[in-house]
């Protein structure tokens, strides 16, 4: 398994990009997944439905299945903060690669998606853990880097290098952790 962190702020494109790179590199014979930091309370479930009735009764977890689709939800009724390796752990073994969005903290390796239009800084200074950086404008990059820059309108060109760099992207699952 592959697994790749895509870090950059709000409204940087790592949603776009990620969604582009679903396809591209399941053209490429590759089985993705993929998971999501959320920053606020989410909902899924639509109130009505059975699963929602049931979550709201009281279910630790619902699972739903039907011939196309499986969803396990799991109601946390104290906050959690989430290890990004035990949510990896969730996942189906036999994918080829876990795309990350968010988590721009982890220990991940990481792409960082930058625009010079949001006036944000770069994060590569400070992140020795993200090996390129996706731009739209790599000439005004505050700072030198050794890092790969790739171009953010060329998707299938950052599939293809993920695929060409693949062993440096390649997951050591993390011990579980010990606490409770």
């Amino acid at each position: 398994m592959k697994v790749v962190g895509f870090a950059g702020y709000s409204g940087s494109g790592k949603t776009t990009l990620v969604e582009q790179l679903i396809p591209a590199l399941q053209l490429r014979g590759q089985r993705v997944s993929v998971i999501k930091h959320a920053h606020h309370d989410f909902d899924i479930d639509h109130p009505g439905k059975d699963t929602w009735r049931h979550r709201e009764a009281g279910a630790f977890e619902v699972l739903a299945a039907s011939p196309r689709r499986l969803v396990i939800m799991r109601e946390l009724r104290d906050r959690v903060v989430h290890s990004v390796h035990s949510l990896i752990a969730e996942l189906h073994p036999a994918v080829d690669w876990v795309l990350v969005e968010g988590f721009k903290d982890s220990d991940l390796v990481k792409l960082e998606v930058w625009r010079q239009a949001h006036g944000k800084p770069v994060r590569y200074l400070a992140d020795e853990r993200i090996v390129a950086v996706v731009t739209d404008s790599p000439q005004a990059l505050t700072a030198p880097t050794p890092r790969t820059v790739l171009d953010l309108n060329r998707p299938d060109d950052v599939a293809l290098w993920l695929l060409d760099n693949a062993d440096r992207f390649a997951y050591q699952a993390h011990p579980p952790s010990t606490t409770p």
